[in-house]
């Protein structure tokens, strides 16, 4: 089953970055209130999450710089300050995911944490020459708390070394639900899962990533991209009222067969 699940991923995602395209990177979307405390402030095809707290804010990816202004608009519109942004977490170490760390970083002063195993790309992620800040490295397992939010990172790797799925629990209306924000799962477009000499160990990484992502309780299914989780549909939906779309326990375990 998880090696049927790596091989769909293959031949479902590859090449995703490039049938994507730029236009729908750069094509602002409405933000709007997910869920709880959760927020969405990306693009129409980069997924960007605001989560606030009384402490201050939590923001998940920074797209690549260029998607910085965007972001930061979307924040204000929402109501809140682009300065209250404390940590900037990241969904793996890709520039359409994080080169625009240091920029945010620049503007609010957030702390910049990422998963180990991505620290030696994002190294190498420097646009304008500047460094990548890196202000915490995180390890599978570890808590990201800010007021009374606490984020759990889990090292779901394969389409890079550090790919992080971030997962928390948020309260709405009197219940409490649990939301999984899904990094990528697919193959990079040129990527081999065997014989990959840059990669050696990527089959067996991204069956542990499956076992794992099968294995979270999930309530709120979320992605980096927001196609992976029928975002716009989604969104559409919300507003006509009715039950909150956004909790697809479903979608989730029908997006990992």
């Amino acid at each position: 089953m998880l090696l049927r699940s790596v091989t769909l991923a293959v031949f479902c995602f590859a090449g995703f970055m490039f049938a994507q395209g730029n236009g729908d990177w750069d094509e602002p979307f409405p933000p709007y209130k997910v869920i709880g405390n959760v927020y969405y402030v990306g693009t129409k095809g980069l997924a960007n999450f605001l989560i606030t707290t009384p402490d201050g804010n939590i923001l998940i990816n920074s797209d690549f710089e260029r998607n910085v202004p965007t972001i930061r608009a979307s924040v204000e519109k929402l109501g809140f300050s682009f300065r209250d942004t404390k940590i900037l977490l990241g969904s793996h170490a890709h520039g359409d995911h994080m080169a625009g760390d240091a920029m945010v970083k620049e503007l609010t002063g957030a702390l910049v944490m990422a998963m180990a195993e991505d620290v030696p790309a994002l190294e190498k992620m420097r646009p304008g020459n500047k460094p990548h800040p890196i202000d915490r490295v995180l390890h599978d397992g570890d808590r990201v708390t800010l007021g009374s939010t606490t984020l759990v990172a889990h090292l779901t790797p394969g389409h890079t070394k550090g790919c992080t799925t971030w997962t928390m629990k948020v309260g709405d209306s009197g219940k409490t639900y649990d939301v999984v924000i899904v990094r990528s799962v697919n193959v990079n477009q040129g990527y081999m899962l065997v014989g990959n000499k840059y990669y050696p160990e990527i089959a067996d990484d991204f069956a542990r990533t499956f076992k794992i992502l099968q294995s979270l309780p999930v309530d709120v299914f979320l992605g980096a991209h927001g196609d992976y989780y029928g975002m716009e549909a989604k969104y559409a939906r919300m507003k006509t009222g009715g039950p909150n779309p956004f909790i697809d326990p479903d979608g989730y375990h029908a997006y990992l067969r």
